[in-house]
């Protein structure tokens, strides 16, 4: 059970940063499956970050470094209750 719960963790942390490269990447096809996957598994996490955290005028989306820490924080304290 911890396993699972640690890949889980995992995975969307690994997706959260597969986001953030792939916005800097021009995609030819916005109708791309990947990317698709990608903002499906990812937007809600990030989506109530953005409406505590508006971006203003900032250039920059601070919503996915607080998802990725918020995410090794929740993973922590997932795993040790399930220890």
């Amino acid at each position: 059970m911890v396993e699972f719960v640690l890949i889980a963790f995992r995975v969307l942390y690994f997706l959260v940063i597969a986001r953030v490269i792939l916005s800097w990447i021009p995609i030819g096809n916005p109708n791309n499956t990947l990317m698709n996957f990608i903002y499906e598994i990812t937007e809600p996490v990030l989506a109530p970050i953005r409406r505590l955290i508006p971006r203003g005028s900032l250039p920059i989306d601070f919503s996915p470094i607080i998802a990725l820490l918020l995410i090794r924080m929740i993973e922590g304290f997932v795993i040790q209750l399930l220890r």
